[in-house]
C-alpha cells in the first residue's frame, strides 16, 4: 500500500490532462492552444500504456533466449554421445581435448546468443522510452510557442509596430492562458517521468531529467510573466484608491 504512494498512478495524470484540456477549451475554443491540450490529451493514454508496458518482460526476446540455452544444452549431449563419453573412463586424452574445445565452444556461443538477446530486450525498450521523450520535448516546444507572443501589459504599452501580433486578451483572460501553459508543462514533466519509473535505464533516466529540466524552465519563464502581470494589476488598483 505505501509503494502505491511512491510511484505516479498514470490514470490519474491521463484523467487530470483531460480536465484540463476540457478547461481550456471552454474558455478558449477557437485558439491554437486548445488544439495543442487536445493533441498532448491524446498522446497521454498511449504514452502512459507504453511507459508501463517497458516494465513488463519481452517474451518473444526471452524464447529466442530460452531457445539459445536449449540448443547449447541439446549441443552438449549430443557432444557426450558421439564422444562416447562414460564413468568408466574409455575416453583418451585427444578425445579428451576435443570434447573439451568443443564443449566450450558450444557454451561461449550459447552466453553469447544469450546475452545479445538480454542486451536487445533492454536496447528496444530504451529506444520506445527515448523516441516518447523527444515527442513530449517536442509539444513542450511547442506551448513554448504559443506564450511566446503572450506579454504582460507593461511590456505591450511600450509601443506597438505594424508587424506586432495581436493582443486580443484582457488581463484576466492572459493570466488564465499563462498558467494552462504552466499546467500543460507539468503535466508533461509527468508524462516523461512515466518512462523512468517503469524502465530506470541511465540513459533513459538522464532523458527524462532533461525534459523536466527544459518543462521548469519554460514554466519559469511564464511565471515571470504572470508576477508582472499580478504587481502591474495591483499597481493599477493602488492608484485607484
Amino acid at each position: 500500500m505505501e509503494l502505491e504512494h511512491q510511484t505516479i498512478d498514470n490514470r490519474a495524470v491521463v484523467r487530470q490532462l483531460q480536465q484540463l484540456r476540457n478547461r481550456i477549451a471552454e474558455r478558449f475554443p477557437t485558439r491554437g492552444l486548445t488544439q495543442t491540450a487536445t493533441h498532448l490529451c491524446d498522446i497521454s493514454r498511449p504514452t502512459a500504456r507504453e511507459a508501463a508496458a517497458l516494465g513488463k518482460t519481452q517474451w518473444g526476446l526471452r524464447i529466442l533466449s530460452i531457445l539459445a540455452i536449449g540448443a547449447g544444452v541439446a549441443g552438449l549431449i549430443q557432444l557426450a554421445v558421439y564422444f562416447d563419453l562414460s564413468v568408466d573412463g574409455k575416453l583418451h586424452l585427444t578425445e579428451f581435448t576435443q570434447a573439451l574445445e568443443a564443449a566450450l565452444n558450444i557454451v561461449l556461443l550459447s552466453a553469447l546468443f544469450i546475452a545479445f538477446f538480454v542486451r536487445l530486450e533492454k536496447l528496444y525498450k530504451r529506444e520506445k522510452a527515448l523516441n516518447g521523450l523527444y515527442r513530449l520535448r517536442a509539444i513542450a516546444h511547442v506551448i513554448d510557442m504559443h506564450q511566446l507572443t503572450k506579454d504582460p501589459p507593461s511590456v505591450i504599452r511600450m509601443g506597438r509596430t505594424g508587424s506586432s501580433p495581436v493582443r486580443d486578451l484582457t488581463e484576466e483572460q492572459l493570466l488564465r492562458y499563462l498558467d494552462y501553459c504552466s499546467e500543460m508543462l507539468s503535466f508533461i514533466g509527468k508524462l516523461a517521468a512515466l518512462y523512468a519509473q517503469y524502465f530506470p535505464d541511465s540513459t533513459v533516466v538522464s532523458a527524462v531529467n532533461d525534459v523536466e529540466q527544459l518543462a521548469t524552465n519554460l514554466s519559469s519563464k511564464i511565471w515571470q510573466k504572470i508576477v508582472l502581470i499580478q504587481g502591474n494589476d495591483r499597481g493599477i488598483h493602488h492608484n485607484h484608491e
